[in-house]
C-alpha cells in the first residue's frame, strides 16, 4: 500500500501561483508513476501532470502545458506541482495519484492505484 498526503491548496487570485505537495509513504515508489489530476464540480477528472519516478520523465496535460511544473524530491518521496499564472478555470480539487507497474499509460485516471484525499484550489479575486 502507498499512502499519499497532499497539501498546499488554497485561495489565490487570478495570475497567482501555488505549489502543491504530495508525500508518499508505505512502500518504495521507485518504479511508480506519480500523477496529478484535478476535478472541478460537474466535470470529469482531468489529467494534469505525471512523473515517472525511475527516470524523471514528465508528462503534461494540454491545458496546463507551459503553465504548471511537476518536480520531485526523491529523498522525501515527495512530488510537487507548481501552478503558475492561475486562471479561474484552474479551480478544482487536485489529487495526487500513484500508478504501480506496468504503468505505460500515464494520462488515464483508471490506471492509477492509489489516490490522495485531494486539495482544493480556488482562483478568485
Amino acid at each position: 500500500q502507498v499512502q499519499l498526503v497532499e497539501s498546499g491548496g488554497g485561495l489565490v487570485q487570478p495570475g497567482g501561483s501555488l505549489r502543491l505537495s504530495c508525500a508518499a509513504s508505505g512502500r518504495s515508489i521507485s518504479s511508480y508513476v506519480m500523477g496529478w489530476f484535478r476535478q472541478a464540480p460537474g466535470k470529469e477528472r482531468e489529467f494534469v501532470a505525471a512523473m515517472r519516478w525511475s527516470d524523471g520523465s514528465v508528462y503534461y496535460g494540454d491545458s496546463v502545458k507551459g503553465l504548471f511544473t511537476i518536480s520531485r524530491d526523491t529523498a522525501k518521496n515527495t512530488v510537487y506541482l507548481r501552478l503558475n499564472n492561475l486562471r479561474p478555470e484552474d479551480a478544482a480539487v487536485y489529487y495526487c495519484a500513484a500508478a504501480r507497474p506496468p504503468n505505460r499509460v500515464v494520462r488515464t485516471a483508471s490506471n492509477y492505484d492509489y489516490w490522495g484525499q485531494g486539495t482544493q484550489v480556488t482562483v478568485s479575486s
